[in-house]
C-alpha cells in the first residue's frame, strides 16, 4: 500500500478530530473487536428504540429500553454530529466515559454513521488508518439491503484493510457474520452496486434508503455513492447533506450528468487505485462539495 494513502487516513476532518480526546481515545483497547463492542455499549440504534425489546433486543442484548427517558430525543444524529459531540455527551451522562456496563438511560441514541465515525475517530487517535465506508448491508433483512455505514482499517500486519461493523451486537444475537472481519462479499459497496444498475443487470429495487419514503434504486445508490466518496476524503457527511447540484433531484438527472456519476463509480470502485484520480476530483470538481444545508440554503 502506498505511503500517501495510509497518511490520509491516518488524517481526521471535521467529523474525526479526536480534539482534548486524544490521549482517552489512545488509552482505549487497541483490539478491534474488544473496541468495538465497547462502543456499541455506549449507543442505541434509533430501530432499536423504536422496537422496544423485541426482535434484535428481544433478550435485552442492548438493554431495557423502557428504562430510557422519556424526555429525551429518540434520535440524536442532528445533535451529536462529530466524534467529540458523542464523546462529550457520554461522558456529561456518565463520568466514567466508555464503560461496558452503561446503563440505557445513560446511552446516546445514534445511528450507523455515527458509530462508524466514532469508530474511525478512536483509530486515527492511535495513529491507525481508518475509513468510514458508506454502502448497503444484506444482512439485517432478507431481500432487502438497507443503506449502512461500516469501518475499514489496514492491517500492517497482514498488509491488507480489514472491514468490519461496530453497529451492533450481531455476533452475540446469532447473526452468521464475522463482523469484525467481513469478507467484500457481506457487504454491497455502492459504486459497483450504482454501477450494476446502470449497466442493467439489476433494477436496484433490493437497495433501500431508509429516510420512511420508500427511496430505492438509483435515488437511494447515488446518495450512497456521494456520502462514500466524501467519508473516503475524510468528509463523513451526515443524512441531511447532499450537494446542492443533486438536492432534491436524485430521481431527475440528466444522462450527461449520470455518465459524470459513472466515472466517479468507477474510481471508487478501487479506491486506492484510483486515490490520485479520486483526490484531483475532489479538488477540482467544486459541484460535488458545495452542499446544501437546511440553514443555509443551496
Amino acid at each position: 500500500m502506498e505511503a500517501a494513502i495510509l497518511e490520509h487516513y491516518r488524517k481526521t476532518g471535521t467529523y474525526t478530530y479526536a480534539g482534548a480526546y486524544g490521549d482517552y481515545f489512545r488509552s482505549l483497547p487497541d483490539d478491534i473487536p474488544t473496541l468495538g463492542r465497547l462502543i456499541c455499549s455506549q449507543v442505541i440504534h434509533r430501530v432499536t428504540l423504536m422496537e422496544g425489546n423485541t426482535n434484535a433486543n428481544a433478550g435485552l442484548l442492548y438493554g431495557d429500553m423502557n428504562r430510557y427517558p422519556w424526555y429525551r430525543m429518540r434520535c440524536e444524529d442532528d445533535v451529536l454530529l462529530t466524534a467529540p459531540a458523542m464523546t462529550a455527551e457520554l461522558f456529561r451522562m456518565d463520568g466514567r466515559g466508555f464503560v461496558r456496563d452503561r446503563k440505557v438511560e445513560d446511552k446516546i441514541v445514534v445511528t450507523c454513521r455515527y458509530v462508524s465515525v466514532l469508530m474511525s475517530d478512536i483509530l486515527k487517535a492511535k495513529g491507525i488508518p481508518a475509513r468510514c465506508r458508506a454502502g448497503f448491508a444484506p444482512y439485517f433483512q432478507e431481500g432487502v439491503s438497507m443503506d449502512h455505514w461500516i469501518n475499514q482499517y489496514y492491517s500492517q500486519e497482514e498488509g491488507r484493510w480489514i472491514t468490519f461493523d461496530a453497529d451492533g451486537f450481531y455476533e452475540e444475537g446469532g447473526m452468521p457474520l464475522s463482523q469484525y472481519d467481513m469478507p467484500s462479499d457481506c457487504f454491497y459497496w455502492v459504486a459497483d452496486s450504482y454501477l450494476s444498475v446502470r449497466r442493467g443487470e439489476t433494477d436496484g429495487k433490493q437497495f433501500l434508503y431508509a429516510d420512511r419514503a420508500g427511496t430505492r434504486s438509483l435515488p437511494a445508490l447515488i446518495r450512497y455513492l456521494i456520502y462514500d466518496f466524501h467519508a473516503l476524503m475524510n468528509q463523513e457527511l451526515t443524512y441531511t447533506f447532499l450537494p446542492s447540484w443533486l438536492d432534491g433531484r436524485l430521481d431527475r438527472l440528466t444522462e450527461e450528468e449520470l455518465r459524470e456519476l459513472d466515472r466517479l463509480a468507477g474510481w471508487l470502485s478501487e479506491p486506492d487505485r484510483y486515490f490520485r484520480e479520486l483526490c484531483a476530483f475532489w479538488e477540482q470538481e467544486r459541484k460535488f462539495r458545495i452542499l446544501h444545508s437546511p440553514l443555509v440554503g443551496a
